[in-house]
């Protein structure tokens, strides 16, 4: 999912040929991205009249991509989540849901519970970060990291029973309420290191410095 917020093209087209992705899902803005690198999306999911008309023009009479319009009010970035499960994605990435609108970037979070309760792994991806959700046990290996910094941040009230191995703070059955700066900036020490959680939904932001 390519979606309307800050975006590096450099790093759009880097994603783009190392992973070759079978569906693309191009959210409102996120469509311009693309077409400066001359990338064609699967479906297209907006208001459609944020997105410069020449660039729309190019696309919309493609009998290969989806067109799916709805009205400003919508969450376009939710209804592409949506629309990526309802196709059977096996896992999802979404891009430029970051950027300079801490409001976007924060809704954009929170709306990945939709593929947690769908056991679908998804995740949040630009320069320097990696963003997911877990609510059970997750293994990360050191060299398959995204960066040095693990941060561990809750996003249900409290997270209960974590423990943490393989770390350089490491936790035993410990709890992470919201408003405390516990699990932020943590690092692996080992091969690979290991969340264990009983309750609750942690964020996981891997980050570079």
């Amino acid at each position: 999912i390519v979606s309307g917020g800050e975006i590096s093209l450099a790093f759009l087209k880097e994603y783009y040929i190392r992973q070759n992705p079978k569906l693309i899902i191009a959210v409102d803005k996120g469509l311009e991205a693309l077409s400066k690198l001359n990338l064609t999306p699967h479906h297209i999911v907006g208001d459609l009249d944020s997105i410069d008309s020449n660039i729309l023009n190019l696309y919309q009479n493609s009998s290969h991509i989806t067109l799916h319009q709805y009205n400003p009010k919508k969450d376009y970035t939710d209804i592409a989540l949506n629309l990526a499960i309802e196709l059977g994605s096996s896992n999802i990435t979404i891009l430029g849901a970051l950027g300079k609108r801490m409001d976007h970037a924060l809704g954009n979070i929170h709306i990945l519970t939709n593929t947690l309760k769908s056991h679908i792994p998804c995740e949040i991806l630009d320069a320097n970060n990696r963003i997911y959700l877990i609510d059970n046990t997750h293994t990360i290996k050191k060299k398959e990291a995204y960066g040095k910094y693990i941060s561990l941040i809750p996003l249900t009230s409290f997270v209960k029973g974590l423990t943490l191995t393989g770390f350089k703070y490491p936790l035993t059955a410990s709890h992470l309420t919201i408003g405390k700066s516990l699990g932020i900036s943590n690092e692996i020490i080992s091969s690979y290191a290991t969340i264990d959680l009983k309750q609750g939904i942690l964020i996981v932001i891997e980050s570079k410095d």
